[in-house]
């Protein structure tokens, strides 16, 4: 029996730990909508998938409560798959095995997916329940929040009929999320013509592993070291100084994701291979290490001979590829003017891919701000060009604004300051929350975004704090007790 079973409030660790079981990386959501649906109609809870692939439950008001204002709980059913580089966790085919560290419940080696399943479970936990008080709901649980917004992207205009929306993807509790950041994919992409190496050469693979990585938007301020920026250094030097040729390129998996690991296979003299050898083990380790040791103690630099590949990318091609990765934006760009603590604009250059004569990098730009997202789009388009790559966007969606005036975000500080005797913090968040899409489509609807506190998500050291999920239930349920007369 695993451990969070034991767990307070015991129907969301239960239906937390039934999400667990099920496999719902982002892109491969078919067995938890199934799932969903299945758990649904064993209770019969009015339920249906649509054709954006969103699951959507109904339930009744309580007796004497059908006066009340309609609530639409939402959460995103996906997870970002993570795991260390040792795990063989396949997360199409095996469940999340959770562990209780203190005060906090982990997974072995993976994401937890607290991220959002802790809103999922929560949504379960209500409809299931009806001993609860509370007024007409609805739920909306949507797809492949973590990559495209799909499921708020392409939902209906008039799908929902909630005056009030609970967004549960917060992930500090005793904050109220008021506003987000907007964002956009930005790809550059290269074709090119291989070459053939030297017949004399050796090959090295360089990798550069164990950072933390982290959420792209929660984290992109805390100084956390990128894979890829650090890696070209690296790949740099051994370019300029020791006749290295760039062969393989593999760094990050997630736009959203700041990455971990990285490496580059790379040809050189085999007099040259000791002394390269040598420079990234010592000077570039040291270097790396000095910059980065108190926020990434487990900072890793290897070189291990491979075998020689049959192609190479030309020399030039190299070199504006190189350069382009070393001028790329990585980052913080801005903070708010008149909220100097929360970032305003970054971007994340999280996929890197170099080989068989092709070349992709894939970036994540976030802004409160549409037109500094533009700028920072502009400026990185502007250095990819200048390497000769083609440049696209898509998957833009806008910020959420914070409203001057909002009835639920008054409530809710009313409900946390008689349950725990002080003030919530009522703020923005530099993330990509679904609120700013779904209003496009229900621009009448009132919002605000709170959650449990969760810390790491989007990487493998992803963790639940157990004390902060109680509160927040009783948070959630005292909040629909007093929700408003329409």
């Amino acid at each position: 029996m695993s451990e969070i079973l034991k767990l307070q409030p015991e129907a969301l660790w239960r239906n937390f730990h039934l999400l667990t079981q099920v496999p719902r990386p982002s892109g491969h959501l078919e067995k938890i909508q199934q799932f969903l649906l299945d758990w649904a109609k064993e209770r019969n809870i009015e339920a249906r998938l649509d054709n954006a692939g969103n699951i959507l439950m109904y339930k009744p008001a309580s007796p004497g409560m059908e006066d009340r204002k309609v609530v639409t709980l939402q959460g995103h059913i996906d997870m970002v798959p993570q795991k260390t580089p040792d795990s063989p966790h396949n997360f199409e085919t095996d469940p999340i095995e959770t562990w209780i560290d203190g005060d906090w419940v982990r997974a072995r080696n993976t994401t937890l997916g607290a991220d959002d399943g802790m809103a999922i479970a929560t949504i379960m936990a209500i409809f299931e329940d009806d001993t609860l008080c509370h007024g007409p709901l609805e739920a909306f649980m949507t797809s492949d929040e973590e990559t495209t917004m799909y499921g708020v992207e392409h939902m209906e205009d008039g799908l929902l009929k909630g005056d009030i929306l609970l967004n549960l993807d917060n992930e500090t509790h005793g904050e109220l999320m008021v506003g987000s950041a907007g964002g956009i994919n930005l790809t550059a992409e290269l074709e090119f013509k291989p070459v053939a190496p030297d017949a004399d050469d050796k090959a090295v693979r360089i990798s550069l592993h164990g950072l933390r990585g982290g959420h792209s938007g929660l984290q992109i301020n805390e100084g956390r070291a990128n894979a890829n920026k650090n890696l070209a250094r690296v790949v740099a030097d051994a370019i300029a100084n020791f006749e290295a040729r760039l062969a393989e390129w593999k760094g990050g998996n997630m736009r959203n994701a700041i990455p971990r690991d990285a490496h580059a296979v790379l040809t050189l003299p085999k007099e040259n291979v000791a002394e390269l050898r040598e420079v990234v083990l010592g000077e570039w380790l040291t270097d790396l290490t000095d910059e980065y040791g108190l926020i990434e103690p487990n900072l890793t630099l290897q070189v291990n001979e491979v075998a020689l590949p049959a192609a190479i990318v030309p020399e030039a091609v190299q070199d504006n590829l190189v350069n382009a990765i070393l001028s790329c934006h990585n980052g913080v760009m801005r903070f708010i003017p008149h909220l100097p603590r929360i970032v305003e604009t970054s971007s994340n250059l999280a996929i890197i891919e170099i080989g068989e004569g092709k070349a992709f990098f894939k970036v994540l730009v976030r802004s409160s701000a549409d037109s500094m997202r533009q700028y920072c789009v502009d400026t990185l388009e502007a250095g990819f060009s200048m390497a000769g790559m083609k440049v696209t966007t898509d998957g833009a969606y806008p910020a959420w604004q914070p409203s001057p005036k909002s009835e639920i975000v008054e409530l809710m500080t009313e409900v946390y300051k008689d349950l725990f005797n002080e003030d919530p913090k009522v703020t923005v968040v530099h993330a990509g929350l679904e609120c700013s899409i779904i209003l496009t489509h229900c621009p009448g609807m009132d919002v605000v975004s709170f959650g449990p506190t969760l810390q790491s998500p989007h990487t493998p050291n992803e963790r639940c704090n157990i004390p902060s999920v109680e509160k927040y239930w009783h948070l959630v349920l005292e909040t629909l007790k007093r929700v408003p007369k329409k």
